[in-house]
């Protein structure tokens, strides 16, 4: 494992001395090509590096205890060592993590879907919620969000509805969000106050790079159409919508949340890619290891993975049994410490398989 390392460590300060050289300073694009490279080994290098100040630590404490005899200078030095063998135990997990295989997609932006399930208006409503929800956490993380798609219906809900958030990362925290989310509350339109449970579906896709899909335009069929939705000046009136159907598939993207039709195309083609490129890798992950399937999952629509329910406050994670008595926050977009909690028992589930394999 130490070997690998030290190959990062000293690639880390090649990198770095390289962005000094007037070359690399002059041209802007090896300059990111660099410092993305950088990017991607700094935390283990960083941690790396703090591994070895702790064993350097280590072996100053047993060199004192081994010298001398005073018991105020072996009382110290008997803390720090103690102190030092737990950061080396505490360093060495971090290390095991970060060298586990990465999520290629992690880095990309990310084309979320939100679909209304079982329940009607009701989960309608609640994809309004979802929307909201992944809205809010994505600005306070700095990410862009954009909308690609939308059905609304009349009282404010969606039917389905398409966003992209672009950012650093992105893909990475929204991945674990693919499933079936189930609310239980007292519906707006029940006027006898039971709670009712309905279901909505989301499908998180990776954005797709315009170099890992060729489509052949032959294998399309593009249609237009009028705008439709809940009203609005725009609705209706111009055939700026734009619905394309992979042939070889029949898989069928629409766009129509811009007035101009060649932005809306342009849209509707990078959710097609990323819809294709997520099915292309579903199928390689599944040849790959058919009979491993992760505990925590990114990618099954069927899997209902969380209940939020109203009357109690209460949100839960079903893949890792985490139940949380804080539901309007997380609501409101203060989602970090359910993705944490997603993200750490995702890799536990991958360490534990690379020590077994």
């Amino acid at each position: 494992m130490f070997e690998k390392i030290e190959i990062f460590d000293k690639r880390y300060s090649e990198l770095n001395k390289k962005l000094y050289e007037p070359s690399v300073a002059a041209d802007p694009g090896e300059y990111q090509k660099i410092m993305k490279e950088i990017k991607s080994i700094e935390e283990i290098v960083t941690v790396y590096r703090q591994y070895k100040d702790a064993k350097s630590a280590e072996q100053d404490s047993l060199d004192i205890l081994n010298e001398t005899s005073d018991p105020e200078l072996r009382e110290l030095a008997q803390t720090e060592l103690d102190e030092a063998k737990e950061n080396i135990e505490s360093f060495s997990e971090q290390l095991k993590i970060l060298l586990l295989p990465k999520d290629p997609n992690d880095d990309r932006n990310v084309i979320i879907e939100i679909r209304g399930g079982a329940g009607g208006e009701e989960s309608a409503l609640f994809s309004a919620v979802l929307f909201r929800m992944y809205s809010m956490y994505a600005e306070k993380k700095g990410y862009r969000v954009e909308i690609i798609n939308t059905n609304e219906t009349e009282l404010g809900g969606y039917k389905e509805i398409s966003f992209m958030i672009e950012g650093d990362g992105a893909y990475s925290r929204f991945k674990y969000e693919s499933g079936v989310h189930r609310v239980q509350r007292v519906p707006e339109t029940e006027s006898q106050g039971r709670v009712h449970t309905s279901t909505t579906t989301v499908a998180v896709l990776p954005e797709a790079e315009d170099v890992e899909l060729e489509i052949d335009p032959k294998d399309l069929k593009i249609d237009t159409f009028r705008s439709s939705g809940a009203g609005g000046q725009h609705i209706n009136k111009t055939s700026s919508a734009i619905r394309i159907t992979h042939l070889p598939t029949g898989t069928v993207v629409e766009c129509q949340d811009e007035r101009s039709q060649y932005k809306n195309k342009d849209k509707a083609l990078k959710v097609l890619k990323s819809r294709l490129l997520k099915e292309k890798q579903d199928k390689q992950a599944s040849e790959i290891a058919a009979d491993r399937k992760s505990q925590v999952g990114t990618g099954d629509r069927s899997e209902r993975i969380r209940t939020y329910n109203y009357p109690q406050g209460r949100f839960t994670d079903h893949r890792i049994g985490l139940t949380l008595y804080k539901l309007e926050d997380i609501l409101n977009g203060n989602l970090d410490e359910v993705i944490d909690a997603l993200v750490t028992a995702d890799r536990a589930e991958k360490l534990k398989e690379s020590m077994q394999s």
